[in-house]
């Protein structure tokens, strides 16, 4: 029987894409079922070698387009919303052809999208029910931390693939990213763009271990995925974070920002770890380390980046300078410097022990200070108001 979806899906100008690599065991299913709602159907074979190809045949009335070799989920999305787009659709729903997503979940899409047009929409899945692996509850949570540090939004679940998209919103985008690590580059992206974010609860399942199909690799694709967090995290922190501010700044938000309302300690221990971070010598990952350490003791992220900029240019020489001194403490045969001394990487290289020691305890020395400081001024501030 016809559902009453077809026409939501023609008025809405949305279509669902199916981006399948080897799960001919469950691909027909998945089709039959999001046919049951719309005939708007995309199917993406990113290079199968199964009997994909053979299933496919079977579907007369649905777009079919192939790869002609496996080049990732994200580079099959892509080409699914560049080709909707040609078709003149306005949004896509994203399912797995693996039987994870329930195609019975779909209407709660296209309601959802109805009252909030132009948003993007993510399947929320229970990671609580005993089915799910451990890989993805790890996974999971991970990606959650990462994109509320970069985005400032809370999303229940933003490894989901269950998805409907604004592809004609997200059109002016230029993604860079092909595997899976596409579904988060493509969250924060939207994100920063301004469009809005919306979650549903869906139903998920997860076949037996020894009938589940995944083409998710743990290592390689975690570490790509690592890879782009960090730089994600470093264009949050010096451009799109800052001007996502800058366009909706108030006094009020850029007083909450930076702490009023807070204890004075946590704002001091705010401070105080940012700038020890800044100085320790672990170059390209203080940020990622300084924000995971706010996270974890419940710190004003903002005060703790702000406060790491104690490495940044005009400060950085002397940051060395400090380290090197400090660090004579340290090795036998010291490098000795004067103030004046031009410092450049060619002397940190050479007496890289000497830099590494002193940089540990400038960090500590600067860092307890910066605590202590921020703490009894705001002590001698906060009382002035009082009084």
């Amino acid at each position: 029987m016809r559902s009453n979806y077809f026409d939501k899906f023609n008025q809405l100008k949305c279509c669902v894409l199916i981006p399948t690599y080897n799960n001919a065991g469950t691909l027909a299913d998945v089709i039959n079922g999001v046919l049951a709602y719309t005939s708007n159907v995309i199917v993406i074979n990113d290079g199968s070698t199964d009997g994909t190809r053979e299933i496919l045949l079977n579907f007369k009335d649905i777009e079919i387009l192939h790869n002609p070799k496996n080049l990732g989920k994200g580079s099959a999305l892509r080409l699914g919303f560049k080709f909707a787009l040609t078709k003149n659709y306005d949004y896509a729903i994203t399912i797995d052809s693996d039987g994870q997503h329930n195609t019975r979940e779909i209407p709660k899409f296209i309601d959802l999208i109805d009252k909030n047009p132009g948003s993007l929409i993510v399947g929320a899945r229970n990671m609580e029910q005993e089915s799910i692996p451990g890989k993805s509850s790890f996974g999971h949570k991970f990606s959650n931390f990462w994109f509320r540090i970069e985005t400032g939004i809370n999303l229940p679940d933003t490894q989901s693939g269950y998805r409907l998209y604004p592809i004609k919103k997200l059109s002016t985008i230029h993604f860079f990213t092909r595997k899976f690590e596409f579904e988060i580059e493509v969250l924060v992206r939207a994100a920063w763009v301004g469009i809005p974010l919306h979650s549903v609860p869906v139903s998920v399942y997860y076949a037996p271990e020894g009938e589940r199909v995944s083409h998710f690799r743990p290592f390689k694709d975690f570490f790509r995925i690592s890879i782009l967090n960090t730089i994600l995290v470093a264009i949050a922190v010096t451009y799109a974070r800052p001007l996502y501010y800058y366009k909706n700044f108030t006094v009020e938000k850029f007083k909450k920002l930076m702490g009023s309302g807070e204890s004075t300690k946590n704002v001091s221990l705010a401070v105080g770890v940012g700038v020890f971070m800044g100085i320790f010598p672990i170059w390209g990952y203080q940020m990622i380390i300084a924000v995971s350490i706010a996270h974890l003791l419940k710190l004003n992220k903002a005060l703790v980046i702000l406060s790491t900029n104690v490495s940044f240019p005009p400060f950085i020489p002397f940051v060395l300078y400090g380290s090197l001194v400090l660090g004579k403490l340290f090795v036998a045969d010291p490098i000795h410097l004067t103030f004046n001394q031009h410092i450049d990487l060619h002397i940190v290289k050479t007496g890289l022990v000497q830099y590494i020691c002193g940089s540990i305890l400038l960090a500590f020395i600067v860092g307890g200070s910066m605590t202590l400081l921020t703490y009894v001024s705001l002590k001698i501030r906060r009382k002035g108001k009082r009084g």
